[in-house]
């Protein structure tokens, strides 16, 4: 289901030759890497590690990088907000690739409201 829905995500998003990873873990591991790589120490419903950052991000231009999903904190999100698994977990990834792309919404409340935009115009096009 993931995989289908993350190529429908590339295409709409125009990167159908980008490569990009997808991991699915638990919350004491996502914690662990919150810590590590954020300095928040407590997990967190996904995490987007851009490879087209820093010095070598010309090397492979088409690798994104890879998205780490929380399945513990996506299904107690999907329990709260009363809709599947599949739901929650198409809206992280959703989320993960835009992070992935450049779109940060801790920067602004105006990159904010531009990667809520994009997600609502995603989700549209993606929802399972």
């Amino acid at each position: 289901m993931l995989r289908k829905t993350l190529l429908r995500l590339l295409a709409a998003l125009e990167c159908q030759s980008c490569d990009l990873g997808v991991l699915i873990i638990d919350d004491a591991r996502m914690r662990r890497l919150n810590a590590r790589y954020r300095g928040i120490d407590r997990p967190t419903d996904v995490l987007a590690f851009a490879m087209r950052d820093g010095p070598f991000a010309d090397l492979h231009p088409q690798v994104l990088g890879d998205v780490v999903l929380s399945a513990e904190t996506a299904l107690r999100q999907a329990r709260a907000r009363r809709h599947s698994l599949t739901a929650e977990l198409t809206r992280l990834l959703i989320h993960g690739t835009l992070h992935l792309l450049g779109y940060d919404h801790e920067v602004s409340p105006a990159d904010a409201r531009l990667m809520r935009a994009k997600e609502r115009e995603l989700w549209r096009l993606v929802k399972p």
